[in-house]
Formats: structure tokens, sequence, C-alpha cells
């Protein structure tokens, strides 16, 4: 283990820029880049020390700033299930990157050490990789640097989509057991994927060709890459066209694509030109999002987001447990926070009668809730999300013995189904594959798909305020608690409006408040939320 005149001498190449102070969120940390490289040496610290917290334990780091513009990045941990980072080990990451100086670091490590009574002979393991930004290889030769002050093992994996690393990091870990996931590589990754996906099939056939708008990120060589692996249209395979997938000129990264813009601007990227009915899909900058959507007979725009991806996932897996017989065994339940739309909770609730809970923003509050169920689907309006199994669900799925040839293919669709999805992490390259496959089941194009239930207008305005932490938010940001009086008048003006609701809650990073609204149509959802914004400009100075 690392000396702290090792960590000393090394943490002075990387110093702390002054008047900055760094928060260690949901997404890791996520700046503009040119002020990353003392955080990053940092988290490479903390890698080590959680690995060895760990008892040797593998930790992945991933490089990205997802969504952000080229010249942001972020870095991130990955706790050994390819979970995201234990939450009490958050508040560790901000304390080490907010260290004034280096002996300040070199305090914090040790009191971090023997706080957590961290063995110091046990060999600490990490593993990395990156997106596509320009400054993602000088930020791999700091958090080299960092692991070897640390006297970490590590390995790079170069250019990942950040599911992959995910997955990587838990191959590592369950290597060898009983809860080995697969091998620990890309190729084990696009093998597991082309083999369930192909087993998930049943012999059906697919809907014509499925668009895929790559963000101009990393998502787009790792699809190139998954392609190779899977049956080429000519023998029944899916046919997937990939477009916005320059990785050579950093600067076009998200720009005027990917899942981000499509659900922003409510319209497809420019560079699509999809003729109407055609499947589309974007993925974001580090492909663990994904939207699909498609034009209208009439050129008019019609979003597919993870609300819709959810109650898709949540409707077919259910059909097939009670398919396949294990109806009564099998808990399917749907996890939202408050930006889902009502019309979609309604539809999951009295159309496919299955229980929703709602969670605070964040995609750990979601996989968090979703493990509660026997099969939890979770899915942020913004295309986040995934399907969580149950260990007791995959063993009564796993030994469930069929009594007709109906319940035999239904029961093998599902196990090919816990395979295809990556469990760990929200990952659009298999949400994808999942979302193909139930479709080719249903027999659905997207039209079909979007009747299932229509959409609630809604409106997102943000309003700038003076200080945001007076807005205080319970009941999964759905209520103010303060400031006194406040949701009083939000809960007046919604009355007032069919089908009304509206909620208001600060951003995290900037001092504004988002506030949302629904009504029964567009110009009353307008209204409703212009008079919320108002309620709140005036509660917060």
């Amino acid at each position: 283990m690392a000396d702290n005149e090792a960590i000393v001498a090394a943490s002075a190449r990387f110093p702390k820029p002054r008047d900055v102070t760094f928060q260690y969120g949901t997404a890791g940390f996520r700046m503009k880049a040119d002020l990353l490289d003392s955080v990053v040496f940092r988290v490479g610290l903390l890698a080590a020390l959680r690995s060895r917290k760990l008892n040797g334990q593998t930790i992945g780091v991933m490089i990205t700033a997802s969504h952000n513009p080229p010249a942001d990045n972020g870095v991130k941990l990955v706790d050994p299930m390819g979970e995201m980072l234990e939450e009490s080990w958050e508040a560790e990451a901000t304390k080490l990157a907010n260290a004034p100086s280096d002996r300040d670091l070199a305090l914090h490590y040790e009191t971090l050490t023997n706080d957590n009574q961290i063995k110091p002979n046990v060999q600490a393991k990490v593993i990395f990789a990156r997106d596509t930004r320009a400054s993602g290889a000088h930020l791999v030769n700091i958090l080299t640097e960092a692991l070897q002050a640390a006297k970490a093992k590590f390995t790079d994996y170069k250019l990942l989509t950040t599911p992959q690393l995910h997955y990587i990091t838990r191959c590592l870990n369950t290597e060898g057991t009983i809860y080995e996931y697969g091998q620990p590589t890309e190729q084990g990754y696009c093998q597991k994927v082309a083999s369930s996906l192909k087993a998930a099939m049943q012999g059906r056939q697919f809907n014509g060709a499925v668009t895929v708008d790559c963000a101009n990120g990393v998502g787009g060589p790792k699809l190139r890459e998954l392609i190779k692996h899977l049956p080429s249209p000519s023998e029944g395979g899916l046919e997937i066209k990939v477009v916005n997938d320059d990785v050579v000129q950093p600067e076009k990264l998200n720009h005027q694509c990917g899942a981000d813009y499509v659900k922003t601007n409510q319209r497809a990227p420019p560079s699509t030109h999809a003729s109407p009915f055609v499947r589309c899909a974007s993925l974001d900058g580090d492909a663990d999002r994904i939207v699909y959507y498609f034009n209208d007979l009439d050129g008019s725009f019609r979003l597919l987001d993870g609300d819709r991806i959810a109650t898709l996932a949540a409707s077919f897996i259910g059909d097939l447990a009670r398919s396949a017989g294990l109806g009564e065994k099998l808990k399917v339940g749907v996890v939202q926070t408050a930006y889902a739309n009502g019309a979609a909770t309604a539809y999951v609730t009295q159309d496919l009668r299955l229980p929703v809970v709602c969670t605070a923003t964040g995609v750990k509050h979601l996989h968090h809730a979703a493990t509660k169920f026997d099969v939890g689907v979770y899915f942020e309006a913004n295309g986040h999300g995934t399907v969580v199994f149950s260990e007791l669900a995959l063993k009564r799925i796993a030994k469930s013995q069929p009594n007709s040839p109906a319940e035999s293919a239904a029961l093998d669709t599902l196990r090919a189904l816990t395979a295809l999805i990556n469990q760990t992490v929200g990952d659009a390259l298999s949400d994808l594959l999942l979302v193909e496959v139930i479709l080719a089941h249903k027999n659905w194009g997207p039209k079909e798909w979007d009747l299932t239930y229509i959409d609630l207008p809604n409106r997102l305005v943000r309003v700038e305020v003076a200080d945001r932490s007076i807005f205080k938010a319970v009941d999964a940001e759905r209520k103010l608690e303060s400031p006194p009086g406040l949701q009083a008048q939000i809960d007046a003006a919604v009355g007032k409006f069919k089908n009304g609701r509206s909620f208001a809650r600060a951003s995290g990073t900037e001092d504004a408040v988002r506030v949302y609204a629904e009504a029964a149509t567009r110009s009353e959802t307008e209204d409703l939320a212009q008079k919320v914004a108002t309620i709140v400009r005036q509660a917060g100075g």
C-alpha cells in the first residue's frame, strides 16, 4: 500500500484548482475537462482503497461525461457487482477531491484507511475505461499515476461504453463462482448478447430495419462491433442502420444528435432522414441511455421515451411469466420518478395491473427500489434504465418445469431475456435489442407501441432563484416541505386544472428550481407550468 510521501509526491503534479468545490453525485464527478486533473488522481486513490476495503475485489473507474458537451469530462467508480458506488463512499470521494493541499490529501487518505479498518497488505485491483472524448487519454494517464502511487494492480480496457465497463467489473468479481456473469472482455459481452438475442427470438422475424443514432460517441464503434456477432439481415437477423458514429472529430459528440438532444428538443436529429413509421433510436454519449421515436404519416414527431420502454418491457415480461406458469411466483413491479408521465403510471397500474413505486431522481434510487421486486423494471424518462431479476426469481426461472409446449417456449424466452438484459446498469445496446425482441414477438411497429396509451401534455420550466437550498423536497421529490406554505400554493394551482399535476425540485448543480407540470391539454399545461413557476420565483426571491 502507498505511503504518505509517495501520495504527496505524486499528487503535487496535479494540484487542486483554487476556489472550486467538487461534489460526487449520481454521475460521479462531471465538469469542464481542464478542471479534472486533481479529481481523477484522487478518484484513483479512492478506487484502490475501496478495493482493499472489499478484500481485493475489482473496482471499476469510468472516464466519461455521457451526454455533456465535448469540452466536459467526468469520472465515476463502479462497485464489484457492477453497481454504482456505495452511497456512504460518495461523501468520502467528495472529501478527497476537496482536500486543499497534497498533505491534507494524504491525511484524508490515512484517516479513511484507519476509520474503515482497511488492511494495507491487501492487493487492490482496479480496471478502467474511457469514452471517445479528446481529454480522455490525458485523464487516463493521471489515473494510472494515482494507481501506481497506491500500489494497485490495474488493467486499462481502453475505449468502452459505460455499461460494458459495469458488465466486465461484475464478470471479474463473479468469475469461478455460482454467480458467474460472463466472460470479462468486450468480446465476451458481445457473444453473450448475441447468443441470448438468438434464443429470445424463438424464430420470430424482425419487422424491418432500425436506425440508430450513436451521438458521435463511443456507442458507434461498439455497436458496429456488436453487429459483427449478430446474424446478418440475410440470415434473418436485425438490420441496424448506424448513423452519427463519427468519433474521429471529437467536437461532433452530442452535437445535434443523441438521446438528450432528442428528448429535450422533441425532434429527430437532422441527419436521421427517416421515412414515416421507420423505427429510430438515439443513444447518448457513453451508451447508457436510449430513446426511440418515429415520424407519423403527416411528418409529426412521436417520441417513445424511457416511460414507453418501461411499460413495454413490464407488459411483455409480465405476460411471459404468466405464460410460463410463473405468474403467481414472480412479482413484477415498475419503478419511476416524479418525472414519469401520469398516463404511463395509470397504464401500468390500471391496464397492466402492476405495482408502481416512485423514487427520488437518480438511477441509484431507482435501481435500489427495483431490487425489492422479483422482477424490477426501471427507466427514467430520459431513457436510462434496465430490468433487474432477484436471485430468487433467477432460481425459479432456471428450475421451472413446463407443462406444455407453450409454457416451454415462454420459459425459454424468459431465460434468454435474463441474459440479454444487462442487469448491472442501464445499457443502450442491450436495451435496444430488448425492445426489438419484444416488438418482434408482438408483431408491432412503432405506431402500435405508441398507441398503448396517450401521454398527458407536459412542460418543464427552469426557474432561477437566489438560493436553491431553501427548496427542500419530500415524498420522492413530489412535495416541498420548505419554504413553508409553498406546497399549499402549488396544490391550489394544480386543483384548478383537469388531470393537473405539478411539482418543483431544486437543481443539483445550479441555483435554479425545475418545475414540472401536466394537464389535460397543451394550453392548460403551459398555463399551469407558468403559474407554478411564478409561485416558485416569488418564493425564491
